[in-house]
């Protein structure tokens, strides 16, 4: 199957796209985006992956469901497009880079300044229908971004892996942690931000680590 995918991406997950679950689950996807609406927009949905290809790949955070609001989602996790307002979890992230780096609340919650850097913004599933989170789990999205996941922990060491909430830290349980710096926390949501999110310094620590390891720090 020819998915529209970065080149370095494509060439290393082609063997994901000839498998049963991957076209049932093109199949499903078309289907969804045919009867309703969907997010992100169908040319945002493999986003991450353009804008940091696999050997530029330095740090990877995990998210779970793309938002399912109009104007919010555009394939980075936990990223809003311009002029949409920081839903609840981002505005906890931007509150935790100001307290750890002391920089101030950016003017748009668009991360792709990040990604253009070498953040990884992958989400588990990578579509969702309007108003309905979760409805797009299970369908094979998580098959194919465990085997992403699985492709960077096999080929690519001194990654900075930034694993929130119990459900990110399952899913990256089983990365080298004598390769690669594996950050855990609470997840940034209102329900569990005070819990052990807001103070884990993990921007600094990523930055750290970059840094100790030959890399330029990310610019948050």
């Amino acid at each position: 199957m020819d998915v529209k995918i970065e080149e370095s991406w494509k060439e290393r997950l082609a063997p994901e796209f000839e498998k049963s679950y991957f076209n049932e689950l093109i199949n499903f996807v078309k289907q969804e985006y045919s009867q309703g609406a969907v997010y992100p927009p169908g040319p945002y949905i493999f986003n991450a992956f353009e804008h940091c290809p696999f050997d530029k790949v330095r740090v990877v955070i995990l998210g779970q469901d793309p938002y399912h609001e109009s104007g919010q989602a555009h394939g980075l996790c936990f990223s809003v497009q311009d002029g949409t307002p920081f839903p609840p979890s981002l505005l906890n992230i931007f509150k935790e880079i100001e307290s750890d780096l002391g920089k101030p609340m950016p003017t748009s919650g668009n991360l792709l300044r990040w990604a253009d850097q070498g953040v990884l913004l992958l989400n588990a599933t990578l579509t969702v229908r309007a108003h309905q989170a979760g409805s797009h789990q299970n369908r094979g999205w998580e098959t194919f971004t465990d085997a992403v996941i699985h492709k960077l922990a096999e080929e690519r060491s001194h990654i900075v892996y930034i694993l929130w909430g119990s459900y990110a830290q399952r899913k990256g349980a089983f990365i080298d942690a004598s390769r690669n710096m594996i950050l855990k926390s609470a997840h940034p949501s209102p329900l569990s931000a005070y819990r052990g999110f807001f103070g884990n310094k993990h921007f600094s620590k990523a930055n750290d680590y970059l840094i100790a390891t030959g890399q330029t720090p990310i610019e948050w």
